[in-house]
């Protein structure tokens, strides 16, 4: 076959696969990124702009340097320490939050009315407070667990409670354990409102109950799919991951794109992405000068068709 037949048949073919193939655009930048720091990224999260799902875009961001995954709400913006996809639950780890090895005096914790976040089953302790806690009330309604009071004489016990203004050792009438935790009608812990100074929270307290010093700390969310979140898992999201894509949005319209790691974003997955460059780049390298001047020819003479 001589190189202008080749041309026509290389002309011919790209011509017939263009309406088949899916949409390709140029991924913004930069391009979504699979992991941030430790913690793997999958939808519905994503890394910035474009990725992941737009409803959680706002609030879950990685930093500029992509070492840490953020929560950001009207309050703050507050460290992400693990994500259960399984589960659809998360901690973060607020830095005023106090631990057995270090105790603040700590802003409002929040979260935003809109954002589709809320508490999980962490245990909130509210330290340095106005004694005596048994006092303690939101809307008339007694806060404190009685029940729970051991974990107070636990927390009580390390020595970083001085930072507070506390004794070693202090009553522990001026701790309450908050169960079952709740925010306020403003979406936050209000400490001012609740008159304590600070509060810890605590995700597992592990093998060691009474031993405040191995506990696990962190603030435990829920995230909630919604239906078109739910959709776009099941019927794009998957198949793009499995291609070693990542899941994405195409604003203004916010419609689900698949990124890939070749710089291009796709409507399906990556393996077609894959095949359409490939034939793509046969075409462009292979065809000769003539061919690609009958190509422009060729849309040259369509734009005229369609503007006359």
């Amino acid at each position: 076959m001589n190189q202008a037949n080749m041309d026509v048949h290389l002309l011919l073919l790209f011509l017939v696969i263009i309406p088949f193939t899916p949409k390709l655009t140029i991924a913004p930048n930069p391009t979504c990124q699979s992991s941030c720091g430790s913690l793997q990224i999958k939808y519905p999260f994503g890394s910035g702009s474009g990725c992941g799902s737009p409803r959680f875009q706002p609030y879950v961001t990685c930093t500029p340097s992509g070492d840490q995954l953020l929560l950001a709400t009207h309050t703050g913006s507050y460290p992400i320490t693990s994500i259960d996809y399984k589960t659809s639950s998360l901690t973060i780890s607020p830095q005023e939050m106090s631990t057995c090895s270090s105790m603040h005096h700590s802003s409002n914790l929040g979260l935003d009315w809109s954002s589709p976040f809320q508490l999980g089953p962490s245990t909130f302790i509210l330290i340095s407070c106005t004694s005596p806690t048994s006092s303690l009330t939101l809307k008339s309604t007694p806060i404190c667990d009685p029940s729970s009071v051991h974990l107070c004489d636990s927390l009580y016990t390390c020595p970083a409670v001085v930072s507070l203004g506390l004794p070693l050792f202090p009553p522990t009438n001026t701790c309450c354990v908050y169960a079952p935790a709740n925010f306020n009608g403003k979406g936050e812990l209000e400490l001012d409102e609740l008159k304590c100074d600070g509060y810890s929270s605590v995700v597992s307290l592990g093998d060691y109950p009474t031993d405040p010093s191995h506990w696990e700390y962190g603030v435990a969310l829920k995230y909630v799919n919604d239906v078109l979140d739910n959709s776009v898992i099941d019927g794009k999201c998957n198949s793009c991951e499995m291609s070693d894509g990542i899941c994405g949005y195409a604003p203004p319209s916010n419609s689900f794109v698949c990124v890939c790691k070749n710089g291009y974003n796709t409507t399906v997955d990556c393996y077609n992405n894959k095949l359409y460059g490939q034939i793509e780049d046969q075409f462009w390298s292979t065809a000769s000068f003539t061919t690609g001047k009958i190509w422009f020819g060729f849309l040259a003479g369509l734009i005229f068709c369609l503007v006359t």
